[in-house]
């Protein structure tokens, strides 16, 4: 850590800042704007998110082996853009991410698979304008585990609104990612400190499998037959 890190993390703290809020018993996957739009190092909202798409296929892993929630989110706009607002006025490239594009495809590296949810947005935070919070509700989720990019932007949004709506939320450090070093580990710090606890994949895997652990061989043999009885293409996007 930072010097920076250090000493205002030590004033935080002792300014009642930066507590932990932990986790719940009902947890689901986060995944945010893991398209091909934005993991193509050549696209230009692109990065270099090997690293954090491997992290993402560990946790799914592990979220699909105790039948767990997940959800994506992609980023993609109509044709004429009447959907993008003063954003894509303030971010001109968002202008690749048209609805049917290969750009706002789920990266083949974490594909959903049947059953799994994708959402399309518009804006920053996965919550602002979509169905997020319903959904989650409804399958009486109380810890939002995240992975994704940008941490900066599309990332720290959904964080914020995340915790606005109540959800206990994790970020896992390595499973998120920016286009340069400095807005990510600043954001990575801020969030920490006021509206997330930001964990590392292996504390978060340690949890996932405790509470897989806790359902037994039985809940193993009926996700396996789930497996095999829903196998199909993955949920379609749409808005």
């Amino acid at each position: 850590m930072n010097d920076w890190q250090d000493s205002t993390r030590e004033d935080y703290l002792n300014k009642g800042l930066a507590s932990r809020s932990g986790y719940g018993n009902k947890p689901a996957l986060l995944i945010i704007d893991f398209s091909n739009g934005f993991t193509d190092p050549k696209s230009p909202l692109g990065g270099n998110f090997d690293q954090q798409l491997a992290t993402t296929a560990s946790l799914l892993t592990e979220f699909r082996r105790g039948r767990l929630p997940v959800v994506y989110t992609t980023v993609a706009y109509q044709s004429d853009y009447r959907d993008a607002g003063v954003f894509i006025k303030k971010v001109p490239s968002l202008s690749i991410l048209v609805e049917g594009s290969d750009l706002v495809q789920i990266d083949d590296r974490i594909a959903p698979q049947h059953g799994e949810h994708v959402i399309v947005k518009k804006y920053a935070s996965s919550f602002f304008g979509t169905e997020l919070d319903v959904y989650f509700r409804g399958l009486e989720v109380d810890t939002v585990i995240i992975t994704g990019c940008t941490t900066s932007g599309c990332v720290r949004a959904s964080v914020v609104d995340s915790l606005q709506y109540g959800f206990q939320t994790i970020v896992v450090r390595e499973g998120v990612g920016d286009r340069a070093d400095g807005p990510h580990h600043a954001n990575l710090f801020d969030m920490d400190a006021k509206y997330c606890d930001v964990e590392s994949e292996q504390d978060v895997l340690a949890y996932l499998r405790s509470l897989v652990a806790q359902g037994g061989d039985a809940a193993q043999a009926d996700n396996d037959f789930r497996g095999w009885w829903q196998a199909g293409p993955p949920t379609s996007i749409s808005s």
